[in-house]
């Protein structure tokens, strides 16, 4: 059975250095790469980082209904295309998304046991400090992103679990402890669970009461 894992968090949060820990340090799971109608930045490369099209062809997948959830932020689409889930599914693996708070809204609503998780910077300075480190944004884009950043974190209480990234080690160590956790719920794993009942002769998989 196949995780979806969503993970949001205000940019500069820290969100996809922890995605890239995750990956590297726990086998079984595969990154879900976007779809965006943006241009590369930096040293992105399309396939890898996002998928990247043009407007035209991104609302031909729309109408088509092949998206999972999308987005229209900053006059740029966003979304996760449908054979994302299939091809996890196909190869036996947890899926792990990188996606702001309305698309995991309409994904959630579409996969209602997608585990989400939401990331939050200890504070807002620290936040804008770790933007203009970066070195990639005007002062206007950083007040903009820190102004899309206070909106976002109202919905914290949204999700099921929230991150705070302060200490990067804790909080990779928190985030692998909540994919290893989900891994082995009940629910997840009941198909495994029923051919060991059979093998102790209880019918359906349905354990005898004591008296």
């Amino acid at each position: 059975m196949t995780t979806v894992f969503i993970i949001s968090a205000p940019s500069g949060s820290g969100k996809s250095t922890l995605v890239s820990r995750l990956l590297e340090s726990l086998e079984g799971l595969t990154f879900s790469v976007s779809y965006t109608t943006r241009k590369p930045r930096g040293n992105e490369i399309d396939g890898e980082d996002y998928h990247f099209i043009n407007h035209a062809e991104f609302e031909r997948l729309i109408e088509s209904n092949e998206f999972l959830e999308h987005a229209n932020v900053f006059g740029n689409y966003y979304g996760t295309h449908i054979g994302e889930l299939e091809l996890a599914r196909q190869t036996g693996k947890d899926l792990v998304l990188d996606i702001d708070v309305q698309g995991a809204a309409q994904l959630k609503e579409r996969i209602p046991d997608a585990v989400t998780i939401f990331v939050l910077p200890p504070s807002r300075e620290e936040l804008e400090q770790r933007l203009r480190a970066r070195s990639q944004d005007s002062d206007e884009v950083i007040r903009r992103r820190l102004a899309d950043a206070a909106e976002e974190i109202r919905n914290y209480h949204l999700y099921d679990y929230v991150l705070i990234n302060e200490d990067l080690d804790l909080a990779t160590e928190n985030l692998m402890s909540i994919v290893r956790a989900e891994r082995v719920r009940r629910v997840r794993v009941e198909d495994r669970i029923q051919p060991i009942l059979a093998t102790f002769g209880q019918p359906n998989g349905v354990l005898k009461q004591r008296p």
